[in-house]
């Protein structure tokens, strides 16, 4: 696990393909997807203008519900998210909060991370590099 509190990994896919092979792989691990967020329709609704970014807020809470028992606090951060970006052309971020700031964050007992390191590796599975790559 990364011990950088933000996982950054450039995917090789284009930007609407990274999008739709994560929540592929959510949906095919019984990962619940609990809302996808278009940032940059959103900010094109008020005026503003960004480049392609979308929100994906997933979870189980058969993972999530124990670090919440542990640590009501832990909830702030809990359903998990990922945040797929194209800053440039071509050039597309995906990023997420490491397993091991949840836990520090939140003074977590250190095993409660292995219910939360699947979709740590999910993540970099889907885009084909280790976690925290």
């Amino acid at each position: 696990m990364s011990s950088r509190p933000i996982i950054r990994l450039q995917s090789p896919y284009g930007f609407t393909d990274t999008v739709q092979r994560l929540l592929a792989a959510f949906a095919a691990q019984g990962i619940k997807v609990f809302a996808t967020i278009d940032q940059q329709a959103e900010a094109r609704a008020v005026g503003l203008t960004m480049p392609p970014t979308t929100l994906i807020v997933f979870g189980n809470p058969k993972a999530g519900t124990p670090l919440m028992l542990a640590n009501p606090q832990a909830g702030v951060d809990l359903p998990l998210k990922v945040l797929v970006y194209e800053p440039e052309p071509d050039q597309v971020v995906v990023m997420s909060t490491a397993v091991s700031e949840l836990i520090g964050r939140h003074a977590l007992p250190p095993e409660l991370a292995s219910l939360l390191g699947p979709a740590e590796h999910l993540i970099a599975a889907v885009l084909g590099q280790g976690a925290g790559g």
